[in-house]
């Protein structure tokens, strides 16, 4: 692996990959986060908990509902009513067997 020439230079390209994974999420809503959590073991929920966790390491205080916005591009609820559909029994088995108690 190359060595990244600062430590800021490393953080700046961290927060600019950051950035462009929450752009693609957003340009692809038609991921349900289910199929994420199946398929990578995160979703854009997880993601904003991060969010919210690194932003409390840091002394910053970010809500729940805020970080959802951050990463979604909206309220939380207007994306759930815009974007979400029902998980099928398929879905939901492989989430049971793949995250047993989420």
């Amino acid at each position: 692996m190359t060595k990244l020439a600062t430590e800021e230079t490393r953080i700046a390209l961290e927060a600019a990959a950051f950035r462009r994974l929450v752009q693609h999420l957003r340009e692809r809503s038609d991921v349900q986060n289910i199929d994420l959590m199946n398929l990578a073991g995160f979703c854009r929920n997880c993601l904003s908990r991060w969010y919210r966790e690194a932003a409390e390491e840091a002394g910053i205080a970010v809500s729940d509902p805020e970080a959802r916005e951050i990463i979604y591009g909206m309220p939380y609820e207007a994306w759930r009513e815009k974007y979400q559909k029902p998980a099928s029994a398929a879905q939901m088995d492989a989430l049971a067997k793949s995250h047993p108690g989420h």
